[in-house]
């Protein structure tokens, strides 16, 4: 089958025919039919992630995924040849204590991930394990397009927005997003989605604040070249000298997430979903500030697989439209450039691979 590889860190992503894998006990092949490029492809590729430096290289990317299955494991009960499925990226294992005695699947102890602890999804076949826990069939109106592009920024907003940051409780009405890339732009439409009154979008790139606009954000602040008191103080004027109920962290930055903590009411909600890598990735969160003003910090990472049916159900009764942020359909090579040229900085929509060449046949 044909794969994007690489061989080396940073060295280039060539088109390259590997072997169709088999389906794992308990297990499926899959051939893909759409998967997204995503900035954590970047980072896999760059070498800035652990876990692909355990697997060792040659290395294939990608993790937001859809396709149909074409091959069962032995031990598979619940998912069927010809079903069309969604991956998502945190395939949890169901039997340490973070999934059995805590039900916390997203950071479960043996978690798999693929494009990171195991070979990704720019290919045409793709093995995924534990396939009755962690595969979603899709409603029959919900094209893999929008499935795919569900896999890791929708399903990790979704999770950041509303169930870390509860967006659902009474009182949360005004919402702070610190990044408009493509997880913040997500979040922005999952609070909308959810009712959201406010959504102040904060970001240092003009277009991506025009995009948020676009996509729900009723207040946008310009944080390039002003300083973290600058932004501060737009917020606190934006609410009333308040701050948000919830803030989101969706970049990663030490700056981000302490101006998110900054700019969150008393007795608020600071939610951190981007992922701190680099070298200014660790904040100085005003402890003291936290205690007096009573106010809650949560970590977000991922998506469990088991609520996976509700955000389809948004997209499949167009509550929620991720093809949006769907800015244009690539071939494998052309996606495996768009990794490469995201050295030059990542565009604001998704660029999804859904033409792969299908030479191969099983």
């Amino acid at each position: 089958m044909r794969a994007a590889v690489y061989e080396k860190f940073g060295g280039p992503i060539q088109i390259r025919n590997i072997p169709i894998p088999t389906p794992p006990p308990n297990g499926v092949l899959i051939q893909v039919k759409a998967t997204g490029v995503c900035r954590s492809d970047w980072h896999g590729w760059k070498g800035h992630d652990s876990d692909i430096h355990t697997h060792g290289l040659p290395f294939v990317p990608g993790h937001e995924v859809s396709g149909i299955v074409v091959q069962v494991g032995e031990g598979t009960k619940r998912i069927k040849v010809g079903d069309y499925v969604v991956i998502p990226f945190i395939l949890s294992c169901g039997t340490c204590d973070q999934c059995c005695v805590y039900n916390q699947p997203t950071v479960c102890e043996q978690q798999q991930q693929p494009g990171f602890t195991m070979l990704g999804s720019f290919c045409e076949y793709l093995a995924i394990p534990r396939a009755d826990r962690n595969l979603r069939v899709m409603p029959s109106n919900v094209s893999f397009v929008e499935a795919a592009a569900l896999g890791c920024r929708f399903t990790t907003a979704y999770r950041a927005v509303v169930q870390q940051g509860r967006i659902r409780e009474e009182g949360v009405k005004v919402v702070a997003i610190f990044g408009c890339g493509g997880l913040g732009l997500s979040c922005i439409m999952v609070a909308k989605c959810f009712g959201a009154q406010r959504i102040l979008a904060v970001d240092v790139n003009a277009a991506a604040l025009n995009k948020a606009m676009e996509l729900g954000a009723t207040d946008v602040i310009d944080a390039k070249g002003n300083d973290d008191e600058y932004t501060r103080k737009e917020v606190l004027n934006l609410t009333n000298n308040k701050g948000a109920d919830l803030s989101i962290d969706a970049a990663g930055f030490a700056s981000t997430s302490e101006n998110a903590v900054y700019c969150t009411r008393r007795g608020g909600r600071m939610v951190q979903v981007g992922l701190p890598i680099g070298e200014k990735r660790t904040p100085q969160i005003p402890m003291g500030l936290v205690a007096g003003r009573e106010i809650e910090i949560f970590g977000s990472h991922g998506f469990a697989a088991n609520d996976m049916p509700d955000i389809l159900e948004l997209v499949s009764r167009g509550k929620l439209d991720p093809k949006q942020l769907v800015e244009r359909e690539v071939s494998l090579e052309e996606g495996a450039k768009a990794i490469e040229d995201m050295d030059f900085g990542s565009p604001l929509g998704i660029t999804m691979v859904t033409r792969f060449k299908e030479f191969s046949r099983l």
